[in-house]
């Protein structure tokens, strides 16, 4: 995943947070399926939320996107407003409800001492189509079903991507991976010779939008919030796959340890040469709040953890945030951390910035990602580093990790510990 600052947009103000708590239930969202629309550099990106609950003090309100849902806290803020904090991601979505039931509004960046475009938006409630209304489809030229080549068009070098992709009529969902990650699942249509998809799920959104060519290849561009687009071209093809992502990051050559140290949220240093960690395998991931292939690696890690802990095993999340700034990052750090009820210790690695990642971690050949996650064996040396992380969506790719997790993380805890290090501790 590319690192720039999270849509570096607008710092709310804290006037949004304050209102009468009694008055904001007179007049609250209808409950059910709602249609929004992101204004994203003059494109459209559709997207769908349900509501369930009458007032704000009980509802819930949840991003739909495919067969995957996102569920976040909404404050009613003064009677006609609403504020829905995207969760871990310090960012959120801030609007009016209108006389006539709609709201409007826009989706605002929290991090202090950024400035920047917001995304506006409107939406209408009862709306549960996407992209096309109902009774207007036009017949596919063709069904995408399949496993896609997508090779960027730039004049820089740009790795490829795969999509993966399930068409039903003229429904399109499906999700596309890189070397770094996944989008998340994606959610669209198939009209004639075009096809888009849309996906949001608390990042900024998605939009992919192509043609399909006479000969069946694709034609394209792909937008990721206000600041990346990417044209692309793309064949069927079932063989086509990324580089191993374990071989992507890897120690220097003539390296042969990994240590660092950080300071954890209350500013004490950790270093892997801890007593803690003696004789231990383990796992250190290195994340970022803003970073949602992150978040679900989290997802993933954490409740393994909780499982395995008493095995001689240990975690470390280092955590690289928005602003270079322990106190900013024990807030978004401990939202992760209650969130995902992750219970290893998290370190504040500095500003998201891959360069800066690289020089905290000098063994390393380069910082190409977050997620990066290392595997320390028992005895202090380095078994595996796994560039990014293919959730649940990508099947069995995501299958295929799990597999490999369980089957290696089984055979590095069943190694022993060296009496030296036993000694240690």
């Amino acid at each position: 995943m590319k690192v720039k600052p999270f849509l570096a947009l607008c710092s709310v103000g804290a006037a949004i947070l304050t209102g009468n708590g009694a008055q904001a239930q007179d007049k609250f969202i209808k409950e059910g399926i709602w249609r929004g629309v992101f204004t994203v550099n003059e494109v459209q990106v559709p997207f769908n939320f349900e509501v369930k609950g009458q007032k704000a003090s009980e509802a819930s309100f949840a991003l739909l996107n495919g067969t995957r849902r996102d569920y976040f806290v909404v404050k009613q803020t003064t009677p006609d407003s609403l504020f829905i904090k995207m969760n871990t991601y310090d960012a959120a979505l801030v609007a009016k409800i209108e006389d006539d039931g709609t709201l409007t509004g826009a989706y605002k960046s929290l991090v202090p001492g950024l400035r920047g475009n917001s995304l506006p938006f409107v939406a209408e409630h009862g709306k549960s189509y996407r992209f096309v209304e109902p009774g207007k489809d036009q017949e596919p030229a063709a069904n995408l079903s399949g496993k896609w080549k997508l090779n960027i068009i730039s004049k820089d070098a740009t790795p490829g991507r795969l999509a993966l992709l399930e068409q039903k009529g003229n429904k399109l969902t499906g999700v596309i991976m890189s070397v770094v990650g996944d989008t998340r699942e994606l959610e669209g249509t198939v009209q004639g010779k075009n096809f888009v998809l849309s996906g949001f799920t608390g990042p900024s959104p998605i939009i992919v939008r192509g043609t399909i060519n006479d000969d069946k290849s694709l034609s394209g561009e792909m937008g990721f919030g206000i600041y990346l687009n990417q044209k692309f071209e793309g064949v069927k093809d079932r063989k086509a796959d990324l580089p191993d992502p374990y071989a992507l990051t890897h120690l220097k050559e003539g390296v042969s340890t990994f240590d660092f140290s950080l300071p954890d949220l209350n500013g004490n240093p950790v270093s892997l040469s801890d007593a803690k960690y003696k004789g231990k395998v383990v796992i250190i991931e290195i994340i970022g709040t803003w970073c949602p292939n992150c978040t679900d690696q989290t997802a993933f890690l954490s409740p393994w953890f909780r499982e395995n802990k008493n095995r001689g095993v240990e975690a470390i999340a280092v955590g690289f945030e928005q602003k270079d700034d322990l106190e900013y990052a024990r807030y978004t750090l401990g939202k992760l951390r209650d969130k995902y009820k992750i219970e290893y210790d998290i370190l504040f690695g500095g500003i998201a910035d891959k360069k800066v990642a690289s020089g905290k971690f000098p063994s390393l050949n380069r910082m190409m990602a977050f997620p990066t996650t290392i595997i320390i064996g028992r005895d202090g040396t380095v078994r595996q580093i796994h560039t990014g992380y293919t959730g649940e969506v990508t099947g069995k790719y995501f299958k295929q990790y799990v597999k490999k997790w369980n089957r290696d993380l089984d055979k590095y805890i069943a190694e022993p510990a060296p009496k030296d290090a036993l000694a240690a501790r």
